[in-house]
C-alpha cells in the first residue's frame, strides 16, 4: 500500500480533523463529578460513533460498575501483527473556573493552540490515532496491521474498574504490542518515547477535635484546634532536604543507575527556563538529584488541598470541629501503593496529636512502569517518529501516572509504547489546558507511519 497518499489525505483534511476534535472536547465528561454522569455516558456514545465513522469494523460500549469502556477494532490484515491502542475520554474538573480565559468546554483556537478541558489529556491524543486510522482506511480501505482500540472513562479517577475489564476480556484484547498517547514530548520539535511512569497513592486526611464548631473565646485554650493539628502533621511528612519522613517509604525504591543518570543528563534541559515557565521564584526537590531525576525517577509527597473552619467574608470567631487535607504520593516502579498506604497510615497515627481523632481515606492508586526499550517495537516507534517529525526521537520518563499501563503489561504480556504528542506546559489538569495543533497534525502523520512500521515486526 502506498503510504504517500495516506499522508496526503491527512494533510488535505487537517482543518476538518481540527473541527472534529472541537466536537469531542465540547462534551464535559468529568468522571469525578456526579453532576456529569450523563455527560460521560454521552461522550462514550459519541466516541463509539466516531470509531465507526473512522472505518473500524466494530465498535461497542462495555459496561463496568463505573463509567463505560469503549472498544473498537479492525482485524482484516491477515497474518499481520495486532496493535492495541489505549486512551481515555474522561477529563479533569475545571476548577477554578474563573482562571479560564475562555469557557473550558467551548474550545477556542488562539495562536496555533486549541484551548479547552481535555484537548491534550486525552481527547486530542485519542483523535490522533482515530484520524490516522481514518486516513489509511479512506485511501486504501485497509490498514497495514490489525488494530484494537479501547478508551476508558475513569482514568482521571484511578481506573478503578479497568483491571476487571481487562481480566474479563483477555482474549478480546490480545495483541502483539500496545500504544498509549497520553504523555508529553520532552519539548516542542523533539518527538519522544516515554519508557517510565510514576505510580500513585492518593489519600484524604480527616481530623476531628469536637462534636461541633466551638466559640473561640469560650473554649479557646481548652481544646486542640484540628487545623493546628493538621498543620503539625503536614509539617512532619517531609524534612528540609525534601526527603519523605515516613519510615520504610524508600525501602523498595530502585536507585537511579549510572547509565540512566548519564542519559537523563544528556537531554537538553534548561533548569532556569523550566523555572521561568513554571513561574516559581526557585525550584525545590530532594537534594542529591537533578530536576529531571526528581520529576521522573524519584517518589514525591504533596498536599493537594487543605480546608477547615470559617472561610467566608469578615470574621467568625470559632475553633472548627474538623480539618481535612488531600495528600498525593507519586511512586516509582517497585513501590506498591497498598504497602505505601499502610506505612502512611501507621505514621499518621504515630504523629497525630492525641487531642484529635484522625482517619485516613484511601482514594485511589496505581503502579509505576518501566519498559524494556530493547524490544523491536521501540525501534519501530523511533523510525516512525523520525519520519513524522523529521527529527530523531528521544527516550524520556514521565512524572505522571497512568495506572492501567503496568496492569496491561502484566496481564497481556506485551510491550507498551508511550508516544505522546502533548507538551509539558500545556496545563493538563489546570485552567487553560491547550493542545499544540502542529503537534496534533504531526502526531497523526507519525501514527500513520507507526502502523506501517509495527506491521513489519
Amino acid at each position: 500500500m502506498e503510504i504517500k497518499s495516506v499522508i496526503s489525505f491527512a494533510e488535505k483534511h487537517s482543518q476538518r480533523f481540527i473541527d472534529d476534535l472541537v466536537e469531542f472536547v465540547e462534551i464535559p465528561s468529568v468522571s469525578s463529578s456526579s453532576e456529569h454522569i450523563d455527560d460521560v455516558r454521552r461522550c462514550a456514545e459519541f466516541l463509539k460513533d466516531k470509531m465507526l465513522q473512522s472505518g473500524l469494523q466494530r465498535a461497542e460500549i462495555f459496561e463496568t460498575a463505573g463509567h463505560p469502556v469503549v472498544y473498537g477494532e479492525w482485524l482484516a490484515a491477515e497474518g499481520k501483527p495486532t496493535v492495541l491502542i489505549y486512551g481515555h475520554y474522561d477529563v479533569q474538573p475545571v476548577d477554578p473556573l474563573e482562571l479560564w480565559e475562555s469557557p473550558p468546554f467551548e474550545p477556542a483556537i488562539r495562536n496555533g493552540r486549541m484551548y479547552g478541558r481535555g484537548t491534550v489529556d486525552d481527547k486530542g491524543q485519542i483523535y490522533v490515532h482515530l484520524k490516522a486510522i481514518e486516513s489509511w482506511l479512506s485511501e486504501h480501505g485497509q490498514l497495514p496491521l490489525n488494530v484494537k482500540f479501547i478508551a476508558e472513562g475513569e482514568e482521571e479517577i484511578g481506573s478503578e474498574h479497568l483491571e476487571e475489564f481487562l481480566e474479563n476480556n483477555r482474549e478480546l484484547l490480545k495483541a502483539d504490542s500496545a500504544v498509549i498517547s497520553d504523555t508529553p514530548m520532552f519539548k516542542k520539535g523533539m518527538p519522544s518515547i516515554c519508557y517510565g511512569l510514576r505510580g500513585l497513592a492518593y489519600f484524604q486526611l480527616n481530623l476531628r477535635g469536637s462534636k461541633q464548631d466551638l466559640h473561640s473565646g469560650s473554649f479557646g485554650g481548652a481544646v486542640k484546634n484540628p487545623i493546628h493539628a493538621l498543620a503539625e502533621i503536614i509539617s512532619q511528612l517531609k524534612d528540609e532536604s525534601g526527603q519523605i519522613s515516613i519510615p520504610g517509604f524508600y525501602d523498595d525504591v530502585i536507585p537511579i543507575s549510572k547509565k540512566e543518570h548519564a542519559d537523563l543528563s544528556a537531554l537538553p534541559f534548561d533548569k532556569e527556563e523550566y523555572r521561568e515557565d513554571v513561574g516559581a521564584p526557585a525550584l525545590f526537590g530532594e537534594k542529591g538529584y537533578s530536576v529531571l531525576e526528581n520529576l521522573w525517577a524519584r517518589p514525591t509527597l504533596d498536599v493537594c488541598g487543605i480546608w477547615g473552619g470559617f472561610q467566608g467574608e469578615g470574621a467568625k470567631t470559632i475553633i472548627p470541629a474538623e480539618a481535612h487535607a488531600k495528600v498525593s504520593m507519586r511512586l516509582v516502579p517497585n513501590q506498591n501503593p497498598e504497602r505505601v498506604g499502610d506505612l502512611f497510615e501507621a505514621f499518621i497515627k504515630e504523629i497525630a496529636p492525641p487531642e484529635v481523632e484522625v482517619s485516613v481515606e484511601r482514594l485511589h492508586g496505581g503502579d509505576g512502569f518501566v519498559a524494556d526499550v530493547s524490544h523491536p517495537a521501540f525501534n519501530a516507534a523511533k523510525r516512525a517518529l523520525q519520519k513524522g517529525f523529521g527529527k530523531k526521537a528521544v527516550f524520556i520518563r514521565e512524572g505522571g501516572s497512568i495506572p492501567f499501563v503496568q496492569t496491561m503489561v502484566d496481564t497481556l504480556k506485551i510491550p507498551c509504547l508511550l508516544i505522546g504528542f502533548g507538551l509539558p506546559n500545556e496545563n493538563a489538569h489546570a485552567p487553560n489546558e491547550w493542545l499544540d495543533l502542529e503537534n496534533y497534525q504531526l502526531g497523526i502523520i507519525s501514527s500513520i507511519y507507526l502502523y506501517e512500521e509495527l506491521a513489519q515486526n
